[in-house]
């Protein structure tokens, strides 16, 4: 057993785990300041991304909701009380973004090729022979453990939650092993608890969106007396060029197409961080004015950020300029 001794004398030092995991990777910082054990720790963390993924990634077989996708028929199906909650988060956020934002978008990121190495744009027919095999209101939540497709061909990707919700089961996991101040990362997506050594807050870098760029554009200092979730969705990650017109990764559920607004980044802050990432998702396929006026409606904390010309222009919505809790600088 590996313990982390902290005497009354020195100061905790903060305890580092990282690795790949999801496809991207993961960085974790905690301390305590009554012992712990570190090997059974990283045990737990590591356990808990195995379970992660055999419920929720689209990249296996026999994950649960690719058994899910498999069975194309339309009675109930047990999926756990996991994915359901996951579920009627989206469908919150789906009926909030008026359908741009939607779990069923599988099949498109497939046409259009994100999921492989060979990105294409489909032809208009294609696209709308696709369109018809889409629709969050063909997904019915039956019970707190069952969903049911109204549609025996309905497909559900997760991806767009699941790695916010995978910071908050990575969170809890310290918390059941008694660490009260944490900040977990996955994916450039990460949650903090608490504070550093030394009453000091947690500080997060957030990217600056353009993608020749890996340069700090700004700085969050975290709250220290309550959980707070930082999660961010950008266009200028993953795209493909074709033509001189560049082909965003988010797609707008409606039509179908990747976004070509001038909107790059929503950046969402709350404490719950599967509503964040879903939200922060949504938000960016609605672009500035439509994301705004959403974000506004459900008093929802964004920052966002457009690319008009070389210049980044930044605006607000009403709950994050009320946000006291926070800095953002």
């Amino acid at each position: 057993m590996t313990l982390i001794m902290l005497t009354g004398c020195s100061e905790p030092t903060i305890q580092k785990l990282e690795g790949p995991v999801q496809g991207t990777t993961y960085h974790i910082s905690y301390w305590s300041e009554s012992p712990v054990d570190t090997k059974d720790i990283k045990s737990g963390i590591e356990n808990e991304f195995a379970v992660i993924d055999k419920l929720l990634s689209n990249y296996r077989t026999d994950s649960t909701i690719e058994i899910f996708n498999s069975v194309e028929n339309t009675g109930s199906q047990e999926v756990g009380g996991e994915i359901v909650s996951l579920v009627k988060i989206a469908q919150i956020v789906n009926r909030a973004s008026q359908g741009c934002y939607d779990l069923t978008i599988k099949p498109l990121f497939d046409l259009w090729g994100f999921r492989g190495d060979t990105p294409t744009i489909p032809t208009d027919s294609t696209l709308l022979n696709t369109l018809k095999k889409i629709g969050m209101e063909k997904l019915e939540v039956v019970d707190e453990t069952h969903l049911r497709k109204k549609q025996a061909d309905l497909k559900v990707d997760l991806s767009s939650i699941a790695q916010g919700y995978s910071v908050e089961r990575i969170g809890k996991v310290l918390t059941q092993k008694g660490i009260t101040h944490y900040l977990v990362e996955i994916g450039g997506e990460l949650k903090t608890n608490g504070y550093k050594p030394g009453l000091q807050p947690w500080r997060i870098a957030v990217e600056r969106p353009l993608p020749e760029e890996r340069t700090m554009h700004k700085i969050v200092t975290m709250p220290k007396d309550a959980p707070m979730a930082v999660m961010t969705s950008g266009t200028y990650r993953h795209y493909f060029d074709d033509h001189g017109q560049r082909y965003s990764h988010i797609l707008d559920a409606r039509n179908g197409r990747p976004v070509i607004h001038n909107l790059v980044s929503v950046t969402v802050l709350l404490g719950d961080p599967s509503i964040a990432d879903a939200w922060s998702t949504a938000l960016l396929c609605l672009g500035q004015k439509d994301g705004m006026t959403a974000a506004n409606a459900a008093k929802i904390p964004a920052l966002f950020i457009e690319l008009q010309g070389a210049e980044l222009i930044e605006s607000r919505s009403d709950a994050l300029n009320t946000l006291t809790t926070l800095t953002i600088h």
